[in-house]
């Protein structure tokens, strides 16, 4: 199975990314994930099931830990794995 997550963390700060934006990113792009689309105001980033829960658990984890005071996550089936 195929997932796509879509996560923002804030407080935002539009003046510089805060610490917990930028671990986000930094967990998103190390998690070896497709399509990743990490922006200013939402991130997106798909692949397979067990890549996409890892990445969200240690998302949820160091984003916590640098200051995010709030996560919104959705989690989405985008089909099946290629055999």
């Amino acid at each position: 199975m195929r997932l796509r997550v879509e996560f923002t963390t804030e407080p935002f700060d539009l003046d510089e990314a805060p610490a917990h934006a930028l671990v986000a990113r930094e967990v998103i792009e190390a998690a070896g994930l497709d399509a990743v689309d990490v922006g200013p105001f939402g991130n997106t980033a798909e692949g397979s099931a067990d890549a996409v829960l890892t990445a969200v658990d240690a998302l949820l984890r160091r984003t916590l830990d640098a200051g995010a005071t709030r996560i919104s996550l959705q989690v989405n089936v985008a089909g099946e794995e290629a055999s």
